[in-house]
């Protein structure tokens, strides 16, 4: 369905008499979706005002700044009435620093963040270049949303290199802020291996905790504070030893530790426990952990001598 001319000469006025506009999904303070979130971050970054338009919004605006650009997604940057591009142009133009010279912003030095790599985590990443190809590097992004991630390809223009046990890695500029003081490991475990990542620059959540993970931490002592919500009656059932009931003394003993400690909670399965996690998250507990499937995901892959009940 092809657009109206008013639409189309609504759309040339706008991109005409405001300097930037993007036409994204969602607001500035609201982006609705990744491609324009990340396009909307490297603006803020640069300019303290722009102009924004929601297609969501609008059908007809949505279709006809595709039309009016013969451009087929949407977010679409115009800098100056001249359509600059989506979301992947926008970050390559970022960082090579051509977008800062559309824009006539100063281009500032990004400091490369102080990444660590375990020993472990190098042998991996050494192996896995061994199997790649000889132009492949090890790139890091971490999101606003502090997803992490770690890919093999070729060299993209203006990543930051950072080098540490031998190995070294390529961070885009937009991930550079974020992920400074993280380190790398690689661990094993029954749930299989794969690379972990500690970041300290990451907003404190509950962290999912598998049963059997679970087992291996209160094993291995790592875990002594391990807490029920359930009622009293389902306690009696069925319960994790060592764990003990969320009750006021043990509310009040809670409020005396320090809020570094590691505190796990686990109910039926999972849902009352994740509430109770997230109380104690907001209380400042920085190290929370909620058991993924509750007592009854226990009972099935660790211990089938506790009883399961419906």
């Amino acid at each position: 369905m092809s657009s109206n001319n008013e639409t189309l000469r609504q759309i040339e006025d706008l991109v005409k008499s405001e300097r930037v506009v993007l036409f994204m999904k969602g607001s500035r303070s609201f982006p609705q979706c990744g491609f324009s979130a990340a396009v909307v971050q490297i603006l803020n970054s640069l300019l303290p005002e722009y102009k924004t338009v929601n297609v969501l919004s609008d059908p007809g605006i949505r279709q006809g700044v595709k039309d009016f650009s013969s451009w087929p997604t949407v977010p679409q940057l115009y800098i100056g009435g001249e359509f600059v591009g989506g979301s992947d142009i926008v970050r390559e133009l970022y960082a090579t620093g051509e977008l800062q010279k559309k824009l006539q912003v100063e281009a500032t030095a990004i400091e490369p963040p102080a990444v660590t790599v375990t020993a472990t985590a190098s042998q991996a990443l050494r192996d896995a270049l061994a199997e790649a190809g000889p132009d492949e590097h090890v790139h890091l992004a971490v999101s606003q949303g502090f997803e992490h991630e770690l890919s093999l390809g070729p060299r993209r223009p203006g990543e930051i290199e950072v080098t540490s046990t031998g190995v070294t890695l390529l961070v885009d500029p937009l991930s550079a802020k974020r992920a400074n003081g993280l380190t790398v490991d690689f661990v094993s475990g029954p749930d299989g291996s794969g690379f972990r990542m500690d970041n300290p620059n990451a907003p404190a959540s509950v962290r999912p905790l598998g049963a059997r993970d679970l087992k291996a931490r209160l094993d291995a002592g790592e875990m002594a504070e391990l807490y029920d919500v359930r009622t009293p009656d389902e306690r009696a059932r069925a319960h994790i030893q060592g764990s003990r009931m969320l009750d006021e003394e043990a509310v009040a003993h809670l409020d005396g530790l320090d809020r570094s400690t590691p505190i796990a909670f686990y109910c039926h399965h999972g849902q009352r426990s994740r509430a109770a996690a997230e109380r104690f998250l907001a209380l400042g507990f920085r190290d929370v952990y909620n058991l993924e499937g509750g007592i009854d995901a226990w009972s099935r892959e660790v211990d089938p001598k506790v009883p399961r009940y419906s």
